[in-house]
C-alpha cells in the first residue's frame, strides 16, 4: 500500500508492544519507520531496463524471511538516536514490529508480493484492499496519534484491530464480488479459465471484474452494497506475441521484455486498444 498506510499499521503494532508509556513514543517513530523500510527497494531501477524495477520491488525486501534482517538494519539505523532511552534490544523489537506489517500489509493489494522468496517467485495477492484506501488508512493514523500524544497503548491497539477488521472485511466483500463474477459468467453461457477480481482505489463497494475466456479478457465492475449490481464492462484479446508483434524475433530483447512483464502480470496481458505498439496490464487498465 501507500507510504502512510505502511507506517501508520507499522507504528501501531510496535505502540501496541511498547513496554511502558514512556517508550510508546519512541515506539511510534521506529515503527513507522521501519514500517516503510521494504519500499526503499524501489531505488532498484535502471533506466535501460524498466522491467528491472517491477522484478524487484516487493522482492526480497518484502519477504517474511527477511523480516528478522531488515529488522536488524533499522535497528542499526535507528539506535543512535534512542540509546538514551531504549536499549538495542527494544530498539529491534520496535522496528521488528514495524517491518512485520509491511509485506503482509502490501500481500492484499493486487500487486502481488514476493513473500516467500528466495524459495518462491511467487507474488501473493490475496487482493482485499486497494494500494490507496483512505478508509483504512485514517482511521488507523488517528488512532496512533492519539495514543503518541495520550500515551495509551490501547489507542494503538484499537488502530491494529481495526486495521485487521478492515482488512478481514476485504475477504467477504472479495467472496461476493467472485460470486457476482460467476453468476455473470453463467449468464452470458460461458466458461471463464481464470478470474480475478480487485476493489477500485479508495472505497469498499466498487469492484473490477476480470476474466479470461476463448481467447479474450472480459472487464466488467459490480457494485457491492445490499444487493451486486453490475456494470456492464467490454472484452479485450488476450496477447498472442505471434499474431499480435509477427516481426518480433524470439530470444530478442523486446520478446524477452514481454515475458518478463508477463510474469509480473500474471499473464494478463493485451495490446492497448490506443496504441497498437503497447502491451498493457488489464487488471489496472481503465475498462470498462
Amino acid at each position: 500500500m501507500d507510504p502512510v498506510s505502511q507506517a501508520v499499521l507499522g507504528a501501531s503494532l510496535s505502540q501496541s508492544v511498547s513496554r511502558n508509556r514512556q517508550q510508546i513514543r519512541h515506539a511510534f517513530w521506529i515503527g513507522a519507520l521501519a514500517g516503510m523500510a521494504p519500499d526503499l527497494d524501489v531505488f532498484i531501477r535502471s533506466a535501460a531496463d524498466p522491467i528491472l524495477f517491477l522484478e524487484y520491488h516487493r522482492q526480497f525486501s518484502h519477504s517474511l524471511f527477511f523480516i528478522p534482517f531488515g529488522a536488524l538494519l533499522c535497528a542499526l539505523v535507528f539506535y543512535p538516536f534512542s540509546r538514551k532511552a531504549l536499549s538495542f534490544r527494544q530498539v529491534y523489537l520496535y522496528a521488528f514490529a514495524g517491518f512485520a506489517t509491511h509485506g503482509l500489509l502490501d500481500a492484499c493489494t493486487s500487486y502481488g508480493t514476493q513473500l516467500f522468496w528466495p524459495f518462491s517467485a511467487q507474488r501473493v495477492a490475496w487482493n482485499t484492499v486497494a494500494i490507496v484506501d483512505p478508509l483504512f488508512t485514517l482511521p488507523v493514523l488517528l488512532l496512533v496519534l492519539l495514543a503518541f500524544f495520550r500515551r495509551k497503548k490501547s489507542l494503538a491497539r484499537a488502530a491494529f484491530v481495526y486495521a485487521l477488521l478492515y482488512l478481514s472485511l476485504g475477504l467477504v466483500q472479495k467472496h461476493r464480488a467472485e460470486e457476482a463474477l460467476q453468476a455473470l459468467v453463467a449468464q452470458r453461457g460461458q466458461q471463464a479459465e481464470r478470474i480475478h477480481v480487485k476493489p477500485s482505489f479508495g472505497n469498499r463497494h466498487l469492484w473490477k471484474l476480470l476474466y479470461e475466456y476463448d481467447g479474450r479478457y472480459y472487464v466488467d465492475a459490480v457494485r457491492l452494497l445490499l444487493k451486486p449490481v453490475i456494470i456492464p464492462g467490454t472484452s479485450i484479446p488476450k496477447l498472442n506475441v505471434a499474431r499480435d508483434f509477427p516481426e518480433l524475433a524470439a530470444g530478442s530483447v523486446q520478446a524477452n521484455d514481454i515475458e518478463r512483464f508477463r510474469w509480473f502480470s500474471s499473464d494478463f496481458l493485451a495490446v492497448s486498444p490506443e496504441d497498437d505498439r503497447l502491451v498493457m496490464d488489464v487488471r489496472y487498465s481503465f475498462l470498462p
